[in-house]
């Protein structure tokens, strides 16, 4: 029954759903999935819950790790249309991450433009972490991101 399901049955939301039961089902973390697939953690489930397109020998690899139809593959490589809800979050982590965004986000604005000049920060050519950085008054969540500096063009 696996290959029977192609990309004209096999939506991207689909792929999605069914990357998420065989990681539920077989006990796995996002890290140890990037590592046999051999990208990021922060990478691998962006673009497993849609937002980015695998390479070819990415998404099959994902396909082969978690037993997945092989029409997964074709969706896993669409380039995606990267939609999501404008409305803030309620989910408490993600409105953290919103919120913050809101508070420092004119600073690391205006500390980009004093460091580099007018411009922006890649989320195109762009890489992430997320660590848990052990303290003694309680774990903190470390997130590192690089992206690369991008100067507005004046004509």
């Amino acid at each position: 029954m696996k290959d029977t399901l192609t990309i004209d049955t096999l939506t991207r939301e689909d792929v999605t759903a069914l990357i998420i039961a065989a990681k539920k089902r077989a006990g796995l973390s996002w890290e140890g999935i990037a590592e046999t697939i051999g990208m990021s953690p922060v990478w691998t489930h962006s673009a497993a819950m849609g937002m980015n397109a695998m390479p070819k020998d990415k998404a099959e690899a994902l396909v082969a790790a978690l037993d997945l139809p092989t029409g997964a593959v074709d969706a896993l490589t669409e380039s995606p249309t990267k939609i999501w809800d404008q409305t803030v979050p309620t989910d408490p982590c993600i409105y953290r991450l919103y919120e913050i965004v809101g508070v420092y986000g004119p600073t690391i604005k205006a500390l980009i433009h004093e460091k580099f000049g007018d411009g922006i920060m890649s989320a195109i050519d762009f890489d992430m972490r997320v660590e848990r950085i052990e303290n003694p008054k309680g774990d903190r969540v470390q997130v590192t991101m690089s992206g690369k500096y991008l100067g507005y063009n004046a004509w």
